[in-house]
């Protein structure tokens, strides 16, 4: 006994630094969304955007650490144990469930872009980080004992690193906002049909989806423990790391050549949103797929994502800023489907079994995702603190929320500043 306690240590003290340094990691992911999502606004609403993001992480944490983890632990029907009353590493597993919930509370930021008030928006996410978001691992990954879909289907829900349960998830949350708050201002026109609002930035929206991309692997591979009972994990590592990168590759290029058959051109912004997708397809199942199945995985996962935002935009009319659906929603939902079609020989004992237990949970999680994020928008519109006012939306949410311009050289030649007063850039000169 004495000579394996020194080695249980030695493996608790890896697979805590390591989660340490993963939950890092998914934290400069933040980074990424802040970028991705202010390419794709206009100019005069990219402080808007950069704010929404970084009070996403400041309110979020807090919220889970007082509330939402208490909230995840009583759903999982463990009790009342909320991050305050843990110590040491307690502490270092809400950092690292932290990080994933605020994954899916800033996915929303991108989907209300452009017309959501900031105190809606900061509302909702106290709302999602104290009890949406609490309650669906709650009867997934928090589960004291048995899962709920386990204890409906008799066969387990899989969701590895949170396909369904944190990028599923967020993207039927932001296209439920998206639809209570209606599109912007002159996304359609009378006949119905769509007007392209192009983002400020393609250079900031393609850093920022590299950034995610790299943060992703924090994601994925960081969710596999470096040590277990049978010592290094390599054969899971090495196979998540794998299908990881097969899988945000063929994304790039499946969104890419669907985009090539439907115009002729190949459009970055699909390729990069394809890239992503890509990623959230393989999330929930990148340790049980084969090589052959992440190529699968992937390309579906990006040919999807032009027909899917196709539709929402045009059929729909639907205002998705971002893409949010597409990327985060109906690829997460796609990759969680497809577990049992796609996995190495010998991984599933029951193809039908596992289906059905995959269809149940991604309809309990999209069923209590939209019903509770409806019900917040819904009644956030009927108070009149949705949405902010037409004046204030042609004039910009930089200017209207922050009082100040990303760009004030290249405004009408003044340059909000916070305290309400004004400087004239015309009488600045070079020497200045």
């Amino acid at each position: 006994m004495m000579i394996f306690e020194p080695l249980q240590v030695s493996a608790d003290a890896l697979n805590y630094t390591w989660i340490l340094v993963v939950s890092f990691l998914i934290f400069f992911m933040h980074a990424g969304f802040a970028m991705l999502e202010a390419g794709q606004v206009r100019s005069k609403n990219v402080a808007n955007q950069l704010t929404k993001n970084l009070l996403t992480w400041s309110v979020g944490v807090t919220v889970f650490f007082a509330i939402g983890s208490g909230i995840a632990s009583l759903a999982g029907g463990g009790g009342w144990a909320a991050a305050t009353g843990a110590t040491g590493a307690g502490w270092i597993d809400w950092l690292y469930g932290a990080v994933f919930a605020m994954t899916a509370a800033t996915i929303v930021s991108g989907a209300v872009a452009g017309r959501a008030k900031l105190r809606a928006y900061v509302a909702y996410t106290f709302l999602l980080a104290a009890v949406i978001y609490p309650v669906v691992i709650g009867f997934t990954w928090s589960a004291a004992e048995t899962g709920l879909v386990e204890l409906i289907t008799g066969t387990p829900f899989t969701d590895f690193a949170g396909g369904m349960i944190v990028h599923g998830m967020g993207g039927v949350a932001g296209l439920t906002a998206a639809a209570i708050l209606g599109p912007r201002m002159g996304r359609y026109n009378d006949d119905g049909s769509a007007n392209v609002i192009p983002g400020h930035s393609m250079t900031f929206a393609v850093l920022g989806t590299l950034i995610l991309a790299f943060g992703w692997y924090g994601f994925n591979v960081g969710t596999s423990a470096i040590m277990g009972d049978g010592g290094f994990l390599a054969e899971q590592l090495g196979r998540v790391a794998m299908t990881t990168t097969i899988s945000m590759a063929m994304g790039a290029i499946g969104a890419a050549a669907v985009a090539l058959y439907r115009t002729g051109k190949v459009d970055t912004l699909y390729v990069a949103n394809g890239l992503l997708a890509g990623l959230v397809g393989i999330t929930a199942i990148p340790h049980t797929t084969s090589w052959g199945g992440a190529f699968v995985v992937g390309l579906l996962a990006g040919a999807q994502l032009p027909i899917v935002f196709g539709f929402i935009e045009k059929r729909l009319q639907i205002d998705d800023v971002c893409a949010v659906f597409p990327v985060h929603g109906t690829a997460g939902i796609l990759g969680t489907l497809l577990y049992p079609f796609v996995a190495a020989p010998g991984v599933v004992d029951s193809v039908v079994n596992a289906f059905i237990a995959q269809v149940v949970g991604v309809f309990m999680i999209g069923g209590w995702t939209i019903t509770a994020t409806a019900i917040i928008w819904y009644a956030l519109t009927l108070i009149g603190e949705a949405r902010v006012t037409p004046q204030h939306e042609q004039e910009g949410l930089d200017v209207s929320e922050h009082g100040v311009e990303t760009y004030p050289e290249f405004g009408g030649g003044e340059g909000v500043v916070a305290d309400g007063g004004a400087v004239d850039y015309s009488e600045v000169t070079d020497d200045d």
